[in-house]
This record gives C-alpha cells, sequence and structure tokens, in this order.
C-alpha cells in the first residue's frame, strides 16, 4: 500500500467515525453504518480510489451474520408456526409491492434494464447486488435504490422510536465498549470465519453472510453455543460494509442516479407507506407494538434491519423472525422476476 493510499484511508477513517458519532448522537439509527457510507461516497466522488477487499468484506458480513442469529432463537420457528398465515401474507403483500414498483420504473425507463427490479427488491440488498450483477444489471444502481430504502428506513425507525417510546435509538458507544470474555469472542470469531467460508465455498446467495448466520443461528437455537462478538469489532463490519457500498459510487453513476432521484425516492416513500399499512395491520392483528411490526416489514436490506434493531427498542426475534422469511423468499423470487420482466422488456422492444 502506497503512502498516499494510507493516508487516503486514514482521512476515510476519521471522516467516517466523525460522521457515525454525530449520526449516534442525534439518535438516529445506524449509526455506525450511514456513517462510514455516506463518507465513503464523498471519497469516491473525490476520487479516492479506494476499494474495499473482498475478503476484508466478507469478513465484515460474517460479523453482521453472527449479529442477526443472536436474535434467532427456538422461538421465531414457534411465532412463525402460530401465526404462518398472517407471516405468509405480510411477506407475500410487500413482495408483490415491491415488484410493481419496480416494474413500473422500469417500464417507465426510470432506470435502466432490469436494474429497478433488482433494487426494489425488499430486503437481501447485499445478495441482489451480486445477483443483479451476474444477470447483467448494474449493481451500483441497485446499491443506490437500496440504499435510499436503507436510509429512509432508518430515519422513520428513528422518528417512530420518539413518537412511540418517548426516547431515540440508543446509542452504540456504551456496547462498543463492553467487554466480552476472550475465550467466547475467539469462538464466535471461530464461528463466524467457519460459517462464511462455507458459505462462500458452496455458492449460497451472499455467501459470508448467510453462511455464518446459519451455522451461528443453528448452534444458538439448539443451545450449544451463542455467538457473541464484542462491539467494538461489530461497529468496525458496520464501518467496512457501509465503506464497500459508498466507494463504488461514481460521478456517472450519481448522474444516473440523480436524475432518477425524485422518481426513486417517491418509489421509495409509496413502498414505505405500504410497509406502514402491514404493520398497522401486524400490530392489531397480532399484538405487538408497532415499531417491532414496523421494523419486521421494512424494506431494508436485512443486515441493515439487524443493525437498526440493534439500536432500538423492539423484539428483534419477531423482527428478525419476518425478516429471515422474507431473505428467503426475495432470494428466490428475485431471479424469477427479473428474468420475466427482462423477457417482457425485450418482446416489448
Amino acid at each position: 500500500m502506497s503512502r498516499t493510499t494510507a493516508l487516503r484511508w486514514a482521512a476515510l477513517m476519521v471522516v467516517s467515525a466523525l460522521l457515525a458519532g454525530l449520526l449516534e448522537a442525534i439518535g438516529l439509527s445506524a449509526g455506525m453504518l450511514l456513517g462510514p457510507m455516506i463518507a465513503a461516497v464523498v471519497f469516491a466522488l473525490r476520487g479516492a480510489g479506494l476499494k474495499v477487499p473482498v475478503r476484508i468484506f466478507q469478513s465484515a458480513q460474517t460479523m453482521v451474520g453472527c449479529l442477526i442469529a443472536q436474535s434467532i432463537t427456538a422461538g421465531i420457528a414457534a411465532t412463525l408456526l402460530k401465526d404462518w398465515p398472517i407471516f405468509l401474507g405480510a411477506t407475500a403483500a410487500t413482495l408483490t409491492a415491491s415488484a410493481i414498483l419496480g416494474y413500473l420504473l422500469s417500464r417507465w425507463q426510470v432506470l435502466p434494464d432490469t436494474t429497478a427490479i433488482w433494487g426494489s427488491m425488499p430486503g437481501a440488498a447485499s445478495a441482489m447486488m451480486l445477483l443483479a450483477d451476474s444477470f447483467g444489471a448494474d449493481a451500483r444502481l441497485v446499491a443506490f435504490m437500496s440504499y435510499m430504502r436503507v436510509v429512509c428506513v432508518a430515519a422513520v425507525a428513528s422518528l417512530l422510536a420518539v413518537l412511540l417510546t418517548g426516547h431515540g435509538s440508543t446509542s452504540m458507544l456504551a456496547e462498543m465498549i463492553a467487554p466480552v470474555p476472550w475465550k467466547t469472542a475467539a469462538i464466535s470469531l471461530a464461528i463466524a470465519a467457519v460459517g462464511g467460508i462455507a458459505g462462500v465455498a458452496i455458492g449460497m446467495p451472499a455467501g459470508a453472510l448467510t453462511g455464518s448466520l446459519t451455522l451461528a443461528a443453528i448452534l444458538n437455537v439448539t443451545g450449544i453455543f451463542t455467538v457473541t462478538l464484542p462491539g467494538w469489532l461489530l461497529a468496525l463490519g458496520y464501518a467496512v460494509v457501509g465503506w464497500r457500498i459508498g466507494l463504488t459510487f461514481t460521478p456517472e453513476i450519481m448522474a444516473i442516479a440523480g436524475k432518477a432521484f425524485w422518481r426513486v425516492l417517491a418509489a421509495v416513500s409509496v413502498l414505505l407507506g405500504f410497509a406502514f399499512l402491514i404493520a398497522l395491520a401486524l400490530s392489531a392483528l397480532l399484538h405487538i407494538d408497532l415499531l417491532t411490526a414496523y421494523l419486521a416489514v421494512s424494506p431494508g436490506g436485512m443486515d441493515s434491519v439487524a443493525i437498526i434493531a440493534a439500536s432500538v427498542h423492539v423484539d428483534r426475534p419477531f423482527v428478525m423472525a419476518l425478516q429471515v422469511l422474507r431473505f428467503v423468499a426475495v432470494i428466490i423470487a428475485g431471479p424469477i422476476l427479473a428474468r420475466f420482466f427482462a423477457r417482457r422488456f425485450a418482446n416489448r422492444d
């Protein structure tokens, strides 16, 4: 690494820390993710030429996978089985609304080809970027749409937290310095590494994330071991995810995104409004608090929602149960929908 590159990385880390601290201070959920992401976009547009190595990004994904797994307990399966028609209905409704909005954005040529279809998928953002790229869509524009939703979901979650509970998100600063026994941390890191490597090796979508999540969740559900990572390490993982996303932006991508910004924002707003209506129905039917219901159906990426849920007072197992169910649905339905609409666009042309 050259001295110039090292200095740029150091500057990015400093700016990221300042932005993350500011977002945490004002109570915005997932500040540790969004701060580095915003900083990385600025550095990328100024020609910093930085890039997060794939292995480091995958390592960060394993940490987020372990964070999600902490919320997956034996009670989640019981919850899903007890109210499975409601869970499936909420998942199907959100997926259908997202597909319709994506189709309309593509039909109106707001974004090229099937990019809007991939970008509109409600969750599984990392996997959608990988799948979109393999199907010929622009993964950077998919990231633009996906993480615009992340920002909007975080903002609405923070606002709801204040309105419904009287206080905002919980700062991660205290969690960052909370001690974790070294043996527990070492075993947890080993589990994350084994799960991530296995997930990538067998070709799971977003393999590092889903592999570590699957292994850690199995150990957690069976009561064998609860994966627990130090808060500062999780915060570093959030930062790496944010940098990886932000550093992929270019002036050309931002030019396209700028032209489509208001229409994409309108579509995201419609989707969030629809999700809020579903949340109201879930809250009434299952007698859960509205903030929990909203995060459970919110169309952010599962990793991002997990980070947000960790910083506000919600029923995390319930949130992650519905998020995991939708994650699976999106992974299965995303390629099918993209192929279907791609054929329709081809026939139309």
